[in-house]
């Protein structure tokens, strides 16, 4: 779920309400679009009442906030999980472990040079944290069923549908990604009040000084690389306005048929391509075309994939002169439809003829970057794969080389409650397309 931040407009100073996937600020006062870049993670306050007096003597504890999808491969499959939390990153015994759910549930603040007060500084490394909360979350791993009853190759088979089955996450796992995530720090206000720790929103006691003891606890001045910069959104190669929405990280020029992918070091061209729908084409859905040779499994044409992962299909000849492409969704979902449809759209990429990209109305938002699908070739690997044996132990050794990436959007048919894919047979519930907008 999304967090509400409070923001004002860098041109006019109005108050804007954005959600915390925002990185385009669209102003409904003077109309002026900027995208939001920041050095580090985004960093935001669960605001003090108003009228809250000695504000300047208020400590900012540090909180890692981490949503989004983890994928985890080991032999008896793939698991899979939405993680929605916040953690300590203080080293402190006695402060609240989490902030359950009041970064939700209150309207946070971003952190600014003239906000009041002190930052703890972060004593332990995100990473740390998260493979913390990764060991104390059982992942659910789900399993295909057959109408026979018997156990082969570590799969039990009990009548013909898909059984849930909890393991604990101490499990050696082959793989492990993080996909779509959005990681900030989300700061809690405490008072250092007549030798006891305060919270600063709420006014509960938290703990006694003394149980502090040894805890340096002076904090420090706001970090300049904390600031959020603010770019314009100008086609870099004509001028014209960028379209896009809050959430898209690739916004397009319908003047000169471009693509802005959004980065570090501010806007960078995209290479994309679309393939041609008809009358029926009511939306487009982009796909990162990441084509790659995998070495470790011998991978290097869409032939080469088709018999290393054991698929029913005889390759064609063709297929051996064309370079293997793995086609990831460029827009969350809920990870079990996220893997379903990057499967079926990478096994039936010999049906696709992409052409040179014009820019139309109905492009749906691209809100997972291209680093990211790269990320996820392996979990699509896996998940495409119909012989586990042949693929699953060679993934801590596959590496990716002559690495290229292509943001490709296929048309989609409108069928009542679901998206349509005509010539992947890729399928998306307009719900669940909806949903992975708050992921």
């Amino acid at each position: 779920m999304d967090i509400k931040i409070e923001q004002e407009c860098p041109q006019c100073g109005a108050p804007i309400t954005i959600a915390e996937s925002d990185r385009l600020l669209s102003c409904p006062y003077c109309g002026v679009k900027s995208f939001m870049q920041s050095a580090g993670a985004f960093r935001y306050y669960l605001p003090p009442p108003d009228g809250e007096e000695d504000a300047a003597e208020l400590l900012y504890v540090p909180y890692l906030r981490f949503k989004g999808n983890i994928f985890l491969v080991n032999e008896a499959g793939i698991s899979h999980k939405v993680m929605d939390t916040t953690h300590l990153g203080f080293d402190l015994p006695g402060l609240p472990p989490s902030l359950g759910v009041r970064p939700q549930a209150m309207q946070v603040q971003r952190l600014l040079p003239e906000t009041p007060g002190r930052y703890l500084r972060l004593t332990t490394k995100a990473r740390v944290i998260l493979e913390k909360v990764i060991r104390l979350s059982p992942m659910r791993i789900e399993k295909k069923k057959q109408q026979i009853t018997g156990k082969e190759n570590d799969m039990v088979y009990i009548g013909s549908r898909m059984e849930t089955i909890e393991y604990s996450s101490h499990s050696r796992f082959l793989h492990r990604a993080f996909i779509g995530e959005t990681v900030s720090f989300v700061y809690l206000p405490i008072h250092v009040k007549d030798n006891t720790l305060l919270d600063g929103v709420t006014k509960s006691f938290l703990m006694r000084r003394e149980q502090a003891s040894g805890v340096p606890l002076r904090g420090a001045s706001f970090n300049p690389r904390w600031q959020v910069r603010f770019m314009p959104t100008l086609c870099p190669r004509c001028g014209w306005s960028l379209d896009g929405e809050g959430d898209c990280l690739v916004t397009t020029c319908s003047n000169c048929d471009t693509a802005w992918e959004l980065g570090p070091q501010g806007l960078k061209q995209v290479h994309w391509q679309m393939v041609p729908g008809d009358r029926g084409t009511a939306l487009y859905l982009g796909f990162w075309k990441i084509s790659a040779h995998i070495p470790a499994l011998d991978i290097y044409s869409f032939a080469d994939f088709i018999q290393r992962t054991n698929q029913a299909m005889l390759p064609k000849q063709q297929w051996y002169d064309r370079v293997m492409s793995y086609w990831i969704p460029a827009f969350k979902l809920r990870p079990k439809i996220f893997l379903r449809t990057g499967r079926q759209a990478t096994l039936g990429q010999w049906r696709l003829s992409p052409e040179e990209g014009h820019v139309v109305p109905n492009l749906y938002p691209v809100t997972l970057p291209a680093a990211e699908a790269k990320q996820s070739v392996k979990v699509i690997l896996a998940a495409s794969t119909a012989s586990r044996k042949s693929i699953f132990p060679f993934l801590p050794k596959v590496r990716l080389q002559d690495v290229t990436s292509t943001l490709v959007f296929l048309p989609f048919v409108d069928k009542g409650h679901d998206w349509y894919q005509p010539h992947t047979a890729a399928s998306i519930s307009k719900n669940v397309l909806r949903f992975g907008r708050n992921l």
